[in-house]
């Protein structure tokens, strides 16, 4: 990958919408080299996607809780089947699992505070091995999401 490659990256994660004409003149090429371009960062797996990025309030999930899990038990089995379930749950917008404790740090996206306790009561804590969940609020985002950094300093 080089430097045209990279701009090419980081022009996308500024805008998925870009036409190709506009990418291409971004990037100081025209358009037939840049569309090879694209596609091949497609092929190779370096573009994994594309999607809209949405206000989660407009659509009714403007909560959006981190949330802490401690498995009671860990053993293979308890854990494929655990994130097998966690994976499932459309509230459940990342999940990761940590070294050390806690074992689980997901986002969870739910309408209001209300929403978010029927799902932690209904829902998460009925997922197995379970020992403890620790709910993280958030009072304002500083950054949002805005891509992986792909340019040189």
């Amino acid at each position: 990958m080089d430097r045209t490659d990279r701009r090419i990256l980081h022009e996308l994660q500024r805008d998925g919408r870009l036409t190709n004409a506009e990418l291409a003149s971004r990037v100081d090429l025209t358009p037939s080299p840049c569309l090879r371009r694209v596609r091949q960062l497609e092929k190779d797996g370096v573009i994994t996607g594309y999607r809209a990025q949405l206000d989660g309030a407009a659509v009714g999930r403007g909560f959006r809780p981190f949330v802490t899990v401690v498995m009671r038990h860990e053993d293979k089995a308890t854990v494929a089947d655990f994130e097998e379930r966690v994976a499932a749950l459309p509230e459940v917008v990342e999940a990761h699992r940590l070294f050390g404790e806690p074992d689980y740090l997901l986002r969870v996206a739910v309408a209001d505070i209300a929403a978010y306790e029927r799902f932690i009561t209904d829902v998460l804590s009925g997922l197995p091995g379970i020992a403890q969940v620790n709910s993280l609020l958030t009072m304002k985002q500083v950054k949002a999401d805005a891509g992986l950094p792909v340019l040189p300093r």
